[in-house]
């Protein structure tokens, strides 16, 4: 009852899931919609014929085992798949259940990420040693501006080889903004921000058992997040198609929300992903951006004609809404503000983009 079980419950796409190792082959994709309460209160204040939340994509592949980065298992496979991901939400398994197989018969979740964790970096070291040869060539370049960068290239290769080398993930390397741009152009998987999800027992959903505080101290150490959610009851949460039934079955189970609405939201946040809305009218919509956007690169987001057009912004934030129960309440209290060029859009923000083509 592992990662697929966990997919097929988060995208209610049908992962094939089975009680042996290697059952997933090709890669399962399914777009997800991002839990967010503030869009229904939006609409609820103002309406529009339908609501579009933001998504996000997760991608299901193959697990891994030790002698991955040589080619064991199904490691290669796994391997080409996972570098073109934005992040890895690394499903590590704490409950006991003599019934469900692990592939090394045991289960021990801190071993099991520490072995996932070095076969990555091993598979990022053989990137590495690859581009050093490479790199050697043009650090002999008679082009004077082509040398020195392939002198500075070389340096932080030598630094991320060595690193890699006692099976430490490149993102735990001290790098300016650069070295993280020259070392992006070879897809490092352990570049990547990583999460951890502990998939738990039905008895342990609050995550109290030793395994779990295991994770959770790697995962501190780490400056990782983590996810506690049950496999098992979340899958039986998605198989309920009515809302109201759902609420129900929560609300039995003594759980606020489930556990994937927040692996969702922990992801997309990692990501560095922001949401501003854009309310009534024919729809009220969740438009995903990256933080530190401007108000144009937002527009850009809605259409490129948009960005380009560009003339200003009518903001105001969603929780003055709220807080005052109506749009024509927001600007009688002073609230919408008139943004430029020059605005960085907020989580939260609600905009009327103002352009002209």
């Amino acid at each position: 009852m592992g990662k697929s079980t966990i997919f097929s419950a988060l995208t209610a796409a049908p992962a094939e899931a089975a009680n042996y190792p290697f059952c997933t082959i090709d890669p399962n994709v399914g777009v997800v919609e991002v839990p967010d309460t503030r869009l229904e209160r939006i609409h609820s204040i103002i309406p529009a014929d339908k609501l579009v939340p933001a998504v996000t994509e997760f991608v299901d592949i193959a697990g891994l085992v030790k002698g991955a980065s040589q080619g064991e298992g199904l490691g290669n496979q796994f391997l080409a798949n996972i570098r073109s991901v934005g992040i890895i939400a690394h499903v590590v398994r704490c409950f006991e259940d003599g019934e469900v197989v692990h592939v090394d018969g045991r289960v021990d979740p801190v071993a099991d990420m520490e072995t996932i964790n070095v076969e990555l970096a091993l598979a990022d070291l053989q990137s590495v040693e690859k581009r050093l040869e490479k790199n050697a060539r043009q650090v002999k370049s008679a082009d004077i501006k082509a040398r020195n960068e392939a002198l500075a290239l070389q340096d932080l290769l030598e630094r991320a080889s060595a690193h890699l080398s006692e099976g430490k993930p490149v993102r735990a390397m001290d790098l300016s903004d650069d070295d993280e741009k020259r070392l992006r152009e070879l897809f490092l998987i352990t570049a990547k921000t990583q999460i951890y999800v502990c998939n738990v027992g039905e008895e342990d959903l609050e995550g109290t058992h030793e395994s779990v505080a295991r994770v959770r101290a790697v995962a501190e150490a780490e400056g990782a997040e983590v996810v506690v959610l049950c496999g098992k009851l979340e899958a039986d949460i998605a198989a309920l198609d009515d809302p109201e039934e759902r609420a129900v079955f929560l609300e039995e189970a003594g759980i606020a929300e489930s556990g994937l609405s927040r692996l969702i939201r922990t992801a997309f946040r990692a990501l560095g992903l922001r949401t501003f809305f854009t309310a009534g009218g024919t729809e009220s919509r969740a438009w995903t951006f990256k933080e530190g956007a401007t108000a144009p690169q937002c527009a850009g987001v809605i259409h490129t004609d948009f960005e380009r057009g560009f003339i200003k912004a009518d903001v105001y934030h969603c929780d003055d809404l709220f807080e005052l129960g109506s749009e024509s309440a927001v600007k009688s209290a002073g609230k919408l503000r008139m943004e430029g060029k020059e605005y960085l859009v907020k989580d939260g923000d609600i905009i009327h983009f103002k352009f002209n083509v």
